[in-house]
């Protein structure tokens, strides 16, 4: 098959930095067996072309992205047919994605991958916050042949709004990422990990408050991009916590592994998630996740992951204490939880999507010729 792809970022041409890991993990297995051509918008700010794990990487640019990302799919379809047109992300992936694939009579398939279907207005955050996303999001799932999520949750909100979806987890890439078997914990301080932009929508401030009230002796790596202007960091040292709370930034996947792999516990106390990503990597890694009900927490819990509610620092508080102080259960949900994500890892999600594309495609039946 010749696919297109349209993603809004993750595809540096480094390979490393500014990527999304289980993208490349996708394309890179797609690639060994079809064309793909994949369709950003915001990886470079000018237009630009480059390979990329076997694949065309067709970079937009941020001017007028929407109406020149659908004229470049068109416009490769010229030259030999695409089969079909994958969105990652709803929203204005989505449009295009669906509107390119009417123009040139192929059919669509449309991943949600984010915040498309909530709207949190009290932190700016979700895709249906206003009537014109909300009807881009309709116009979407309503026209997209095939939609797909990584969770539970996500299905269970698209099933809400009148649309049938597929659960179909982005999963970990093994060769990237080697199993390790989970392992006891060292006695004295324990290790916990964080991995997530400081932003709102990942809740560090309800994260803070949660370890002001955990009993030490414990240190908390965070690994992401400050864009609060260190809010977290002044937070930390009100509450007590900089001597315990490390603020490491930006990481690379290979120097992010190293932290990951020694960590005892990861946590998680984001509002909104569609997976999260890094709880399969610490599952794959042999370390157990606590956190908010969001994504595959949800799923998963209370057999392989502990979730409390949203914005409920007491619950998390006695969440992360509770495995802190059982080994045994601590153990327990590291091995259901590295179970479930070997189970589900980057091969079986390149498997289940070239599945959904030959059912979309016989459903379909014939397709008229190239546009």
């Amino acid at each position: 098959m010749k696919l297109a792809i349209v993603l809004p970022g993750g595809v540096d041409r480094s390979g490393e930095c500014r990527v999304i890991p289980v993208f490349l993990a996708l394309i890179e297995r797609l690639a060994r067996r079809h064309e793909v051509h994949v369709f950003v918008l915001y990886q470079e700010p000018l237009p630009a072309t480059w390979r990329l794990v076997g694949a065309h990487i067709h970079n937009i640019g941020r001017r007028r992205s929407r109406l020149r990302a659908v004229a470049a799919i068109r416009a490769e379809h010229r030259i030999a047919p695409f089969d079909l047109v994958q969105s990652i992300f709803s929203g204005d992936c989505g449009l295009i994605a669906v509107v390119a694939a009417m123009l040139i009579a192929r059919p669509s398939a449309v991943h949600v991958a984010g915040g498309e279907l909530v709207a949190l207005h009290a932190i700016g955050y979700g895709g249906r916050r206003d009537w014109k996303g909300r009807l881009r999001e309709a116009f979407v799932l309503r026209f997209a042949d095939a939609v797909t999520a990584a969770s539970a949750p996500i299905i269970d909100a698209l099933r809400g709004l009148g649309v049938a979806a597929r659960r179909l987890p982005l999963g970990v890439d093994l060769d990237a990422w080697p199993v390790r078997a989970p392992r006891r914990r060292a006695q004295g301080t324990a290790r916990l990990i964080h991995v997530a932009s400081l932003n709102r929508v990942k809740d560090q401030t309800t994260l803070l408050h949660a370890l002001a009230r955990v009993a030490p002796p414990f240190v908390l790596d965070i690994v992401g991009v400050d864009t609060l202007d260190g809010e977290i960091h002044a937070l930390a040292q009100r509450l007590g916590l900089d001597d315990r709370v490390h603020f490491l930034g930006f990481r690379t996947q290979r120097q992010l592994q190293p932290l990951l792999v020694a960590a005892d516990l990861l946590l998680v106390s984001s509002l909104h998630e569609a997976g999260p990503l890094v709880v399969l990597e610490a599952a794959v890694a042999g370390v157990p996740a606590v956190g908010t009900a969001v994504g595959h927490l949800v799923e998963w819990a209370p057999a392989a992951a502990l979730a409390v509610p949203v914005n409920d620092a007491g619950a998390l508080a006695g969440c992360i204490q509770q495995v802190l102080d059982d080994e045994d259960l601590r153990l327990r949900l590291a091995r259901e939880a590295q179970q479930r994500a070997v189970a589900e890892d980057a091969d079986m999600t390149a498997l289940a999507f070239e599945t959904l594309y030959r059912e979309v495609r016989a459903r379909r039946g014939a397709v008229s010729p190239g546009v």
